[in-house]
């Protein structure tokens, strides 16, 4: 018998939800290497719920710029320890995988995963296929790739002054979703600041947010953006907690109700 299929909506009734990001990486920008072993990992998620997350996500494979692509086996081995412990110690709390290989996210529903986050938007008809077979919860990203690898222009760099092209590329994202049968109510979309886009489509993208197709998972969490936009573009990204948290407060102010996150709650 199929599982009850999971829906947002039953996490959203009692205020905003913070999705905590557990990078399990050794070469993530914010925290690579910092929470990979399974005992540091449990330790922050412990902390993360204290503060207020209500889900963990977590990532063993680097999407910052520049990062290599990752062999499934290599990534579940990074996984599988954390995901078990996890599961075994916090079984209250839902957990996220940040994968977009069908192999790592179908063993990952096995051992216990709530949502699916995929950062290249459920393209892959595999993972497609496996989120409509699925009952899961589900994140599906905007975000621009060539041959398997993101595209990151110098964040710098003139780029467009409008949210049009990555409106497009999100409603696309929604349409994908909705054309193989998947409730509404089962994902979350996700902008995909940085993800191929530069600062000043970045910006643009931020005021269009509640124009954007939704309903949408906001990840800006110590990124590049949190800087440049407060104007301090060198400020390390262990330190932009507090920017974090001001931009979450405003996309709350705005009607946003979900945010993924290192640490910064509307709060640092």
């Amino acid at each position: 018998m199929k599982k009850e299929a999971f829906d947002w909506g039953a996490f959203l009734a009692e205020g905003p939800l913070f999705i905590g990001i557990l990078n399990l990486t050794p070469d993530s920008f914010s925290d690579g290497g910092v929470h990979a072993a399974p005992e540091t990992a449990l330790t922050q998620a412990r902390h993360l719920i204290e503060k207020g997350f209500h889900m963990l996500d977590l990532g063993a494979e680097s999407t910052r710029p520049g990062a290599e692509p990752l062999d499934p086996g290599a990534e579940w081995e990074r996984l599988r320890p954390v995901l078990e412990v996890l599961r075994r110690e916090l079984p209250d709390t839902p957990l996220s995988v940040d994968t977009r290989h069908s192999e790592v996210a179908s063993l990952a529903l096995t051992h216990g995963a709530s949502v699916l986050n995929d950062v290249t938007g459920f393209r892959d008809p595999a993972m497609l296929a496996l989120a409509v077979e699925s009952a899961c919860g589900l994140i599906a990203m905007r975000s621009r790739l060539e041959r398997d690898r993101f595209v990151m222009p110098s964040y710098g760099e003139p780029g467009e002054r409008h949210a049009d092209r990555a409106h497009a590329e999100l409603d696309a994202v929604r349409a994908r979703l909705l054309n193989a049968g998947i409730a509404p109510s089962r994902f979350l979309l996700d902008p995909g600041f940085g993800f191929g886009t530069t600062f000043s489509e970045d910006q643009a993208l931020w005021l269009a947010l509640p124009d954007l197709p939704g309903p949408l998972c906001v990840g800006v969490s110590r990124k590049r953006f949190t800087a440049w936009q407060a104007g301090q573009p060198d400020l390390p990204p262990q330190e932009r907690d507090g920017l974090s948290a001001a931009l979450h407060a405003d996309a709350f102010a705005r009607g946003l109700r979900v945010f993924r996150s290192h640490a910064a709650t509307l709060t640092p």
